[in-house]
């Protein structure tokens, strides 16, 4: 669930009641037993039996650590030299193996981690709520060094050769240096009263960083001085109340070539010259979970949940998904022929890349996955909130596949159930309302 925050300048403030009216707005829990027990109006879908495509096989699963004691926070799993690097909310750090999910070691830090970790196979940064940048050895967990930053880190920090970079949720990103966390430069930006809580990862882009913000602004910083190389808007903020203007960039951008794809909560889905910042495209479509995209095809999770495919050229509309509305979808993870998101049951969805059909499904961990998976060598990791750590791969149809889907036939439910082929994804929109700086 992502709440609206207020922000003042320095650490971020938070107010309960800016909690609940963003609890009220954006939906995600089934009942707000403070208020009554009334119901949520948008309640997660139901699953729906279907006819499974695929197989899907869980390779090994393990308990690492306590996840994120169901607090939104970014922590992610990260891969690197044939181990899989977690962190929990309680300041444990593990890497496992990717092979066969062995703990290879284990460290307690009793640091609040908020966001991470990201790594270049030799160090772990992660990030606290405390507002901490901590970086550990890879292949120990020792301590290396520790930094301090103006607020929470709800992102996972950048590391980019000699720099780590970090971007905390009242918007200032910061150089920091990867030998020893001294901080190289800061950008700051002044962030709007109300923003979601959350904030998009920097992404690397031809030796810069790609920023998302809040108030539907995106960045590309130099590495070098933190100097902004340009700066567009994606959405311009509109609408009566705060709440209804808020247009952040939350979800992580995403580069393929030269182009980077964006999502705006309350706002639109673009595509972005990275030499120029130009708006290459723009279609009104409302996203903070994420998106993943290939020199094929776009997919996006919208803040209803859907997925849509949608071509990378001009953002036109493929297909749309609608069977899984308001289970808290996360990002789509592209794995060979099938998308793969988690939902908020622990259940990892695999969808058809094709058509958009529901292709196969299995339960994960007893409680939610936000942390977008992880594919790699043909695998598929997901960090669980529970703290369950699982590998899965595609592979020959079960009967227990068939009992995981429902057990159902084509006509069942069917997996072409909810699936709006070649959809009127939403009107393009002019592309203006920002330049290169």
């Amino acid at each position: 669930m992502r709440h609206p925050v207020p922000r003042t300048p320095g650490r971020t403030a938070r107010t309960l009641s800016a909690a609940l009216v963003g609890a009220l707005s954006l939906g995600g829990c089934s009942v707000f037993p403070w208020l009554g027990g009334e119901k949520d109006p948008t309640p997660p879908a139901k699953l729906v039996p279907f006819a499974p495509q695929v197989g899907v096989r869980t390779l090994w699963s393990t308990k690492v650590g306590t996840g994120t004691r169901k607090r939104q926070l970014a922590l992610v799993p990260a891969l690197s030299g044939g181990r899989v690097f977690v962190a929990d909310n309680d300041g444990g750090v593990a890497a496992v193996s990717t092979a066969d999910g062995r703990i290879q070691w284990q460290r307690q830090t009793k640091l609040p981690f908020s966001g991470g970790p990201g790594t270049d196979g030799r160090a772990l940064v992660l990030g606290t709520s405390h507002g901490q940048v901590v970086a550990l050895s890879a292949s120990d967990g020792s301590q290396l060094w520790s930094a301090s930053v103006d607020s929470e880190v709800l992102s996972v920090p950048l590391v980019a050769g000699d720099l780590m970079v970090v971007h905390t949720l009242d918007d200032s990103v910061y150089g920091l240096e990867a030998a020893t966390g001294a901080q190289r430069w800061r950008f700051l930006y002044p962030a709007p009263i109300l923003t979601l809580r959350g904030s998009s990862s920097p992404v690397a882009a031809d030796s810069a960083a790609l920023v998302g913000l809040s108030g539907g602004r995106l960045v590309k910083l130099d590495l070098a001085g933190g100097v902004p190389i340009w700066e567009v808007t994606v959405t311009l903020p509109s609408g009566r109340t705060e709440l209804e203007r808020i247009a952040d960039i939350d979800a992580d951008p995403v580069v393929v070539g030269s182009t980077a794809y964006v999502g705006t909560y309350n706002g639109d889905l673009a595509a972005v010259d990275l030499v120029t910042g130009d708006i290459l495209w723009r279609r009104t479509l409302s996203s903070h979970a994420g998106l993943a995209a290939d020199a094929s095809a776009l997919y996006v999770t919208d803040s209803a949940d859907n997925i849509w495919s949608a071509a990378p050229e001009d953002g036109a509309g493929r297909w749309k998904q609608e069977q899984l509305g308001h289970r808290l979808l996360t990002a789509p993870a592209i794995l060979g022929d099938y998308l793969v998101v988690g939902d908020l049951e622990g259940w990892l969805h695999w969808i058809s890349r094709r058509d958009g059909t529901l292709a196969g499904r299995a339960k994960v961990a007893g409680g939610a996955i936000t942390a977008r998976p992880v594919v790699a060598d043909g695998r598929i990791f997901v960090y669980a909130d529970d703290g369950t750590l699982a590998a899965l791969s595609p592979g020959g149809l079960t009967a227990e596949d068939r009992s995981a889907a429902g057990g159902a036939g084509a006509g069942a439910g069917g997996g072409a159930a909810g699936v709006v082929s070649a959809p009127d994804l939403p009107k393009p929109v002019s592309p203006t309302g920002g330049a290169a700086l």
